[in-house]
């Protein structure tokens, strides 16, 4: 395939980083999911028999002690004690009003995510609670992985145990990058010490996988910074490194900021070619001691024991049950989100109802292309998948999209056994997948 960039390809990759959304999290937008769909599509899908597709479990836990400069979910940084266990409680009874739905009831867990927010935000006792109220109403035994992201500053090593007891197999560490200055000028709630103090407690008590995240181009970042923050992640050994390219979501503290001409924030964030760039050597170094890149975000030190179920799961079109504030979901072929405030959120679960906000219902064809786009960040797809699935040969179905990506440099095989991008392709896939998108869903908001 080819490998020299269009020029318009070279003058976008050197584009500085914009307000907007860069990372395709799912297919259709969500722009286009509507609340009416909620009665016409996901009330339906909750009725109906279950799928023959793995079912996993998401918790959304929206406390931090700070929230970061760049961070755009729903999170709250100023509930008290009573408040968390409250919410912790509204979660419990939103699982056991999602049980008891057709789509759900009696289907054994395959996966569980605690995500954020802190999940480790919580309490030793708190986190005790809710574990054991949500698996009295589906045991967790089947798990085959349980993901729980921290803030490195939130643990200590009687709560690292406890997480440890409760079965966690994947502990997802914050870190997002080592240097104290960059950490402050972001909004990071933690600083270098707490990141190996929690580290080295963790792997003392033998969790199955340990994660590191780092984000590339934050404010602040320098060249040498950046290598020093992969360097201190090699020492570490994680069994997995996760490197985000930072961007600027709306309803971000920067992007408010930008949007304002407030003038708070006079460090930049690094343009897309240099955090390509910096990802790009990131990725070498990782190789060099030893790991494999298995996505776009992810390098892998042992890929036979190393998995990334919760991903790879919902990427080939798992069901999900979203449990909190604006959490997503996706059951019986319908994606749904749920109430995006803390008072109807809870409202609607004390009063009974599965608390959605809006869905959505894909057609097949859109069902083939969001599980060809999201499979794309892997770095390849397999033709005879799609074949299998939905008797479409993808590398016919998308041929004016595919020979754009290799006109551009973007793709380094393409054969009966599989489309691969090449590594330029891969560090942008983000940036290219819109062009798979039905037109209907181009050049518009992406949420």
């Amino acid at each position: 395939m080819g490998e020299t960039p269009t020029v318009a390809a070279t003058q976008a990759a050197a584009a500085d980083t914009e307000v907007g959304s860069y990372f395709v999290a799912n297919y259709p937008p969500f722009s286009v999911w509507t609340p009416e769909a909620v009665d016409e599509a996901a009330h339906p899908a909750l009725a109906a028999p279950a799928a023959d597709v793995p079912l996993g479990l998401y918790l959304h836990i929206p406390f931090c002690r700070k929230r970061c400069h760049f961070c755009y979910f729903r999170v709250y940084t100023n509930k008290n004690a009573a408040q968390v266990q409250s919410y912790l409680d509204v979660l419990g009874r939103e699982w056991e009003l999602y049980a008891a739905q057709p789509a759900i009831a009696g289907r054994p867990l395959d996966f569980i995510y605690f995500g954020g927010g802190t999940p480790s935000f919580l309490s030793v006792r708190q986190l005790q609670g809710l574990v054991d109220r949500l698996s009295a109403v589906t045991p967790w035994s089947t798990a085959s992985e349980i993901t729980f992201e921290c803030e490195p500053g939130t643990l200590t090593e009687p709560k690292l145990g406890a997480i440890r007891g409760m079965g966690v197999t994947r502990l997802s560490l914050g870190v997002e990058h080592f240097d104290d200055h960059v950490l402050e000028l972001n909004g990071r709630a933690h600083r270098s010490a707490e990141i190996f103090r929690a580290y080295n407690f963790a792997r003392s008590i033998d969790f199955p996988q340990i994660n590191i995240d780092l984000i590339a181009g934050m404010l602040g970042e320098t060249e040498e910074k950046w290598r020093d923050a992969v360097r201190k992640t090699i020492e570490l050994d994680p069994d997995s490194v996760t490197i985000y390219q930072m961007e600027l979501p709306f309803n971000t503290t920067i992007s408010n900021d930008r949007l304002s001409g407030a003038g708070q924030f006079h460090d930049t964030v690094a343009p897309w070619a240099t955090k390509r760039r910096w990802v790009d050597e990131a990725f070498a170094a990782l190789e060099q001691a030893g790991y494999t890149i298995g996505s776009a975000y992810t390098a892998v030190k042992d890929p036979a024991r190393t998995k990334f179920i919760y991903r790879d799961r919902l990427w080939q079109g798992a069901d999900l049950a979203g449990l909190g504030v604006a959490s997503f979901g996706h059951v019986n072929g319908v994606h749904m989100q749920n109430l995006d405030s803390w008072d109807a959120y809870a409202a609607a679960v004390d009063a009974g109802r599965i608390p959605l906000n809006r869905a959505y219902r894909p057609t097949d064809e859109e069902r083939l292309i969001r599980e060809l786009v999201l499979q794309l960040k892997l770095g390849s797809i397999r033709p005879a998948y799609f074949r299998d699935k939905y008797g479409v040969d993808p590398r016919d179905r998308f041929t004016a999209p595919l020979a754009s990506l290799d006109r551009d440099g973007y793709l380094a095989e393409v054969s009966p056994e599989t489309v691969r991008l090449s590594r330029n392709g891969l560090l942008r896939v983000d940036s290219l997948l819109p062009r798979f998108f039905l037109p209907a869903h181009t050049d518009i908001r992406y949420t």
